[in-house]
């Protein structure tokens, strides 16, 4: 999956800078109540939305929202919570539902964002900021579109102070609009002309929403293994599908740019091919890709979109000890590039020491089984989806260039044993390996949302890059220097599943199939 590609070579990939308000911006800034249900309970919370959206917009014009930033101020009570558990910095991502409204016509999508550790503090509140891309908008026809801020989901990433995982190693939250937030949650209104150059009504800056605007749906995947969903574009860590009305489903109204549209599948964009020889009826395949941070060089880094095939077993019903019911669901899995368990070779650049331009070529190397483990606990009315991702993967090192000077590193460079995640049972899972989470969750009757292995999603972790060995040609061993430059642990990976192709069933559902069975959605990388 998707968690396979972690990137450790990782390096200097700059962050993408905020895109610069012009003039015919709509600037927005609003500070609504929200109420979190934490560990502790129900708490109040504060979220401060910021964002930059055009002034107006002609039909089939794309609507990219810009500078997007969600600010969630925790309560003392949410901090004590952390504090129990010997945190001393948390990481933050957020999941923001937006609903989009024209002309009695409505969708909605989902504004990630993700946050750099910071210091939990001994007492009073905690401000997280975190920031992201989001999707953006297209719409087939005039008239006002409203967006409207709905339900925040947040995940909490603990560390100790010596740079270990807590116990658990994270929290997560839901948050939804306060009672005094009613009449708050319009985030704007973009009017949208008939035909470029038309003039329209100047924009509506947040007030109070119009009565007619419906609230938003809960984002959807269905959850049968013949018809998984799309999922969306954005951390999150998970962005929110379009939930089409029955104008929409007519080929008609508002369309998420980042999505495909509902109705005849969209050609596939160019991906490596992903070809399943002799599946079964469990087989599934996926496109996978992200980013990874390499902690030492304060960068990010692209892992290159790979190809995953799935081996999905049968769902069993477990009681556990404490009397709680669940659907546990195993699964196996492999990367696949050119016949091989590894991902395509992919370049990182980064400055060593701050100064110096040193570009490698990489591959991450599957050394061992991959295994996916699918649970979902059974509370009425909202079940919680939880699946880990578990690969031994080394990563190996194939040319370097130092300041556009090649650098022999030989035929053998590569880390002394797999990349390691701390790992929440050890007893069942010995050995190095990554480990990456994906949360979800379904309230009855609704589908679920979040990451589900057919639907894709955001998976997440955080990984120790090993000691490297091997390296150097001619009698210079590099081992040293390239182990002081980058090993260590605390890098955060953040790796974004498409959905699945299922093979092997009689009739492949061709929404996420292509003719010749591949996978049809190619995911976008999220930080």
């Amino acid at each position: 999956m998707r968690g396979a590609t972690v990137a450790a070579f990782v390096a200097l990939a700059p962050l993408l800078p905020a895109a610069a308000v012009a003039v015919g911006t709509l600037k927005v800034d609003a500070v609504l109540p929200y109420v979190c249900t934490l560990p502790s309970g129900q708490q109040p919370a504060t979220v401060r939305i910021t964002a930059a959206f055009p002034e107006r917009a002609a039909v089939g014009e794309e609507i990219r929202p810009t500078d997007v930033t969600t600010t969630v101020e925790l309560p003392a009570a949410a901090v004590t919570d952390l504090t129990a558990l010997r945190a001393a910095t948390v990481r933050a991502e957020t999941r923001l539902t937006v609903g989009v409204a024209q002309n009695g016509q409505r969708t909605e999508t989902a504004w990630s964002g993700t946050a750099q550790p910071v210091g939990v503090p001994a007492e009073g509140s905690l401000a997280l900021a975190t920031t992201g891309d989001v999707p953006s908008l297209t719409t087939d026809t005039a008239g006002d579109l409203t967006l409207t801020a709905g339900a925040l989901a947040v995940d909490l990433a603990l560390s100790t102070a010596d740079g270990a995982a807590t116990v658990p190693a994270s929290l997560s939250g839901t948050c939804v609009p306060g009672q005094d937030a009613e009449g708050r949650t319009v985030l704007a209104t973009v009017p949208v002309g008939a035909a470029t150059g038309e003039p329209s009504a100047p924009p509506t800056r947040p007030s109070r929403p119009s009565p007619s605007s419906p609230a938003p749906l809960p984002p959807s995947f269905p959850a049968d293994r013949t018809a998984p969903a799309k999922p969306g574009t954005a951390n999150g860590t998970d962005a929110a599908p379009k939930t089409p009305d029955a104008g929409q489903q007519a080929g008609r109204g508002l369309t998420a740019t980042d999505e495909d549209a509902p109705g005849t599948p969209a050609p596939r964009p160019d991906a490596p091919p992903c070809r399943t020889e002799n599946p079964t009826p469990m087989s599934l395949s996926a496109y996978i890709t992200g980013y990874s941070n390499v902690r030492k060089l304060g960068g990010a880094n692209l892992i290159p979109l790979t190809c995953t095939l799935i081996e999905q077993g049968q769902a069993e019903f477990v009681v556990k000890p404490d009397g709680s019911m669940h659907v546990v669901t195993p699964a196996e899995g492999r990367l696949s590039h050119q016949g091989r368990k590894q991902t395509p070779p992919f370049k990182a650049t980064f400055l060593t020491f701050d100064f110096v331009p040193v570009t490698a070529t990489l591959v991450l190397e599957q050394t061992g089984p991959m295994s996916i483990d699918s649970d979902v606990l059974l509370i009425f009315p909202t079940n919680i989806l939880t699946t880990y991702v578990r690969v031994p993967l080394t990563l190996r090192v194939l040319d370097v260039e130092v300041n556009g000077t090649r650098l022999d590193v030989g035929p053998s460079c590569r880390t002394q044993k797999p990349l390691s995640s701390p790992e929440p049972d050890p007893a069942a899972h010995p050995g190095d390996h990554l480990v990456l989470l994906g949360k979800g969750s379904q309230t009855v009757p609704d589908p679920p949302v979040g990451y589900i292995l057919t639907g894709g999603g955001p998976l997440t972790g955080e990984v120790t890059i090993p000691a490297f060995k091997g390296c150097g040609a001619g009698g210079e061993n590099l081992d040293r220097l390239l182990t002081a430059s980058i090993s260590g642990p605390g890098n955060h990976v953040r790796q974004i599943q498409g959905s699945t192709c299922s093979v092997g069933v009689e009739a492949p559902p061709m929404d996420f199939c292509t003719e010749d069975l591949q996978p049809r959605q190619v995911p976008k990388p999220e930080r």
